[in-house]
């Protein structure tokens, strides 16, 4: 299917801005790697926030969030549980300004969170590294960059991977505020929950291994 601006669908109208978006993905890479932010004292980095059954904000309703970085200055991670629908590879290709009609398969997409809906972020195995990638922990990382999509295309990119659009992040204090309410539990993560376990079950899985809050 052709795209257009005209009856976007969510998957569809990230896809068009998808050139464009690097930029501003790479500049976060560059604030969440920044060597002067002291970690917290208890740094969530690594694990999960599981909204609670009574959490109140729709955009959270039931959702995982796997913490990419957390410190005193404030916290950012991915929704891992909301995928939205899926996209041709070819199309995201061409969404970057390249073309190959050898390129077959679909790419699904997540909704990763509220805050800039328009960038890309890729969570993936620690199989996969570029100059861009964070690393999460032994096994996560995380790269935001056309390379990425390119390899995922061609069949050089990660083992497992999930493509999300948008983050959620917090300030300084915020998350340590709705924890303090009980908005959120919180869980050790791994790759199986990340990327394998069936997305309507990450909700119940997570919430079955959840640890006290903080």
């Amino acid at each position: 299917m052709r795209l257009t601006w005209v009856r976007l669908t969510w998957v569809e109208r990230p896809l068009l801005a998808l050139a464009a978006i690097v930029l501003p993905a790479s500049l976060l890479h560059a604030a969440l790697q920044d060597p002067g932010a002291a970690p917290s004292q208890a740094s969530l980095a690594g694990q999960v926030l599981i909204a609670a059954p009574s959490m109140r904000d729709p955009r959270f309703d039931h959702t995982v969030v796997l913490m990419v970085r957390h410190s005193a200055e404030g916290a950012f991670g991915i929704v891992i549980n909301r995928p939205v629908g899926e996209t041709p590879l070819k199309s995201v290709l061409a969404a970057i300004g390249e073309k190959d009609e050898g390129v077959s398969g679909n790419l699904r997409i997540f909704y990763g969170g509220p805050v800039q809906p328009e960038a890309g972020f890729v969570l993936h195995s620690a199989d996969y590294q570029r100059d861009q990638t964070i690393k999460i922990d032994a096994d996560v990382a995380m790269t935001s960059s056309r390379e990425i999509l390119r390899d995922i295309a061609n069949g050089h990119g990660p083992q497992k991977n999930l493509v999300a659009f948008g983050y959620a992040g917090w300030g300084a204090g915020q998350l340590e505020g709705e924890l303090a309410l009980h908005g959120w539990y919180t869980a050790v993560s791994d790759s199986k929950l990340i990327f394998d376990t069936d997305r309507e079950k990450v909700w119940d899985e997570a919430m079955a291994r959840r640890t006290q809050d903080l």
